[in-house]
């Protein structure tokens, strides 16, 4: 009998990128880390939502190009063997998704390195001259709504699933599915995951799971 494949979806902020975020890499390049760093204190301590962050992110981000976003991408903290991991994925015939509650314009440069699917919350294009619509900002609850048209478009359940998150706005998606790695995470999600993981390379996070299924 042959195996079922695997939809493998990665959490961005914190997991991918350790100890960073998106928005931190992208407002470094704009000088702006002590602006970014009160707009994420607020976020973590629940005095905001996804949508409010959004919106002061985007009111930050006046001079915003391209070119900012691809400096932050080039040089944000990454893990080691994000690439080599996605590639045998592939191999496998599994599938490899990210789903991020930061920007699309940030999350959607990673369908270069290998995803099958990159989804982040929709902010106007660059550079911005409309404000920021909240419907496209994405939640924790709208990970596992994601998680889930894409099982459908690739024949697959959510019991075919292995997310892999940090934080708290991964803990939908990891009671959802039934295997979950904690990677380098808090106290939110620590307990809810099958497998926990603490270092830098996704290779080594990847290991815990591939001789499972």
């Amino acid at each position: 009998m042959s195996r079922r494949p695997r939809l493998h979806i990665f959490d961005l902020d914190g997991t991918l990128i350790r100890g960073s975020a998106a928005p931190v890499e992208i407002s470094r390049q704009l000088g702006l880390l002590d602006e970014i760093g009160e707009v994420e204190r607020d976020l973590i301590a629940g005095r905001i939502g996804p949508p409010e962050y959004a919106v002061r992110i985007h009111a930050l981000w006046t001079d915003l190009t391209e070119a900012h976003v691809a400096a932050a991408f080039e040089a944000a903290p990454w893990l080691m063997g994000i690439r080599e991991v996605w590639s045998e994925i592939r191999s496998r015939g599994d599938y490899c998704a990210v789903i991020s509650l930061s920007p699309s314009f940030f999350v959607e440069r990673l369908l270069g390195w290998g995803a099958h699917a990159a989804h982040g919350s929709r902010f106007p294009d660059l550079p911005f001259t409309r404000p920021v619509d909240p419907a496209g900002i994405l939640s924790a609850a709208a990970k596992v709504e994601i998680a889930g048209r894409l099982c459908a478009g690739f024949g697959l359940r959510l019991d075919d699933c292995v997310a892999y998150g940090d934080s708290m706005s991964d803990a939908a998606i990891f009671a959802a599915v039934p295997t979950a790695v904690a990677v380098n995470a808090d106290h939110h999600v620590a307990g809810l995951a099958g497998h926990t993981y603490v270092g830098s390379d996704l290779r080594e996070a990847y290991e815990l799971v591939r001789s499972a299924g």
